[in-house]
């Protein structure tokens, strides 16, 4: 559920500015089209968006307590295809699994637990589903070269249809290494963005750049190498100016065409993120 703070998003609306844009004119591009708020314990890890246009935000806030107790203490960047809802979730950093939560349409959740390979990370940043509803991308903090592929839960007839066990199926290797990422979601069936909260400029001359993934072909449970191009650098503008922005989820409604990425302004601000709206476009 979106959730305003009318006071603050007046207020940082007035210092917030779009992405500049490097592109010519006429060639296609993200344009950023709106912005908007919702606050941070209830909406500052991802939005998702659902087949009727409204907006599910997910933040730390909304774990359930019987998924807290269980010590799933982090949940990620979600992701809806066909009426359910995938969230990825974390518990500590001495864990030795990850778990992604199901909702079906009816309300049932199913609780699918990875048991981390070798030398995988502990993190679980963000559930992306593939537009057939047959893969689940997912992603680590830090530099990797590359994103994880696990069958879908429940979607692919492949996984236990109450719960389970979920293990990874192959992987999307990246031909450029990426850092921090906090979210991705697919465009199209060969294409992801996805958003970086790294502002060293070292792998990208870009400040928490929005990335393009694209694949030669769609997901088809074979391994496949991605194609890594930083597309701009997310806005960071707030009247705070103590302390560090953070980049978040994205979401990309394939209804409306409106691209949507978080980022968390820093200090008191915080309170509430920033969500940025695009559309593709060639004017």
């Amino acid at each position: 559920m979106k959730r305003q703070l009318i006071a603050l998003a007046a207020l940082t609306s007035a210092f917030a500015v779009g992405a500049p844009s490097a592109f010519a004119s006429g060639e296609p591009h993200w344009a950023q089209s709106g912005t908007s708020y919702t606050d941070t314990l209830g909406g500052g890890q991802g939005p998702a968006s659902r087949a009727d246009g409204s907006v599910l935000y997910r933040g730390l806030a909304d774990i359930p307590l019987s998924l807290r107790v269980k010590g799933w203490n982090h949940v990620g960047d979600p992701d809806i295809a066909r009426g359910y809802t995938f969230d990825a979730y974390q518990g500590a950093d001495t864990g030795t699994s990850k778990m992604f939560a199901v909702t079906t349409p009816a309300g049932k959740r199913y609780e699918y637990v990875h048991r981390l390979n070798p030398g995988e990370k502990i993190n679980n940043s963000f559930a992306a589903v593939s537009p057939d509803a047959q893969w689940l991308v997912s992603g680590e903090w830090g530099d990797q070269n590359r994103l994880q592929v696990f069958p879908a839960p429940l979607l692919n007839p492949s996984t236990p249809q109450q719960g389970g066990e979920l293990d990874e199926a192959w992987q999307i290797t990246l031909d450029k290494p990426v850092r921090d990422i906090q979210g991705c979601d697919f465009v199209t069936d060969t294409r992801l963005v996805c958003a970086s909260d790294d502002a060293s400029g070292q792998l990208f001359p870009e400040s928490r750049p929005l990335l393009q993934v694209d694949l030669p072909h769609k997901l088809d449970g074979q391994p496949v190498t991605g194609s890594v191009t930083a597309l701009f650098g997310l806005p960071q503008q707030s009247i705070c100016k103590d302390g560090t922005f953070e980049a978040e989820g994205v979401d990309y409604d394939v209804n409306s065409g409106t691209l949507r990425a978080e980022v968390v302004p820093p200090g008191v601000c915080a309170l509430a993120t920033t969500v940025y709206s695009y559309r593709w476009t060639t004017s």
